[in-house]
């Protein structure tokens, strides 16, 4: 896996726009004491070292009557079949995020529901047909820490790392 020696700049800037992803480059620059320019520079570079992927809106799921949050871990019956697992999971709009996991389970997963009984429906109906020997669902009444990355906590690396690959 490739780290980047990301300087105290790097730094401010990616805790700002993780802050808020619309904030305007010149504000950032203000900031950061720097120019407009070199604001757009570093985010220029940032994003081709894939360190930033993009800038999305994101929708509060109960706003738009998702009311059910659920993490599931799945266990296969033959897991060898990770990858069509994941295939056909990527197919299942609920399913919001796939992990492949440590410890007892196979693969753990987020999905979002209309309510309980839309998650029983999905489990039944969309999970269980995908080779499962079994499941285990906890349902999340609220999320109390809700962030990407604690940037503010990210290794200063002593040198770079960039030409690994």
């Amino acid at each position: 896996m490739t780290h980047h020696n990301l300087d105290l700049l790097d730094r401010k800037i990616l805790k700002l726009v993780a802050e808020d992803a619309r904030i305007p480059f010149l504000e950032v620059a203000r900031a950061c004491n720097v120019s407009g320019a070199a604001i757009h520079q570093r985010i220029q570079k940032l994003t081709n070292l894939g360190v930033l992927k993009g800038s999305q809106f994101i929708i509060d799921p109960e706003k738009i009557g998702y009311e059910t949050c659920a993490y599931i871990g799945l266990y296969l019956k033959d897991p060898t079949k990770f990858d069509e697992v994941v295939e056909e999971l990527k197919r299942i709009p609920e399913v919001v995020e796939c992990h492949y996991t440590t410890g007892g389970f196979d693969m753990f997963i987020k999905i979002y529901a209309l309510n309980n009984h839309h998650l029983m429906n999905v489990i039944h109906d969309k999970l269980q047909p995908l080779g499962l020997s079994r499941s285990e669902t906890i349902v999340s009444f609220n999320a109390v820490i809700d962030r990407q990355l604690p940037i503010i906590d990210l290794p200063m690396a002593e040198q770079s790392n960039e030409n690994e690959e």
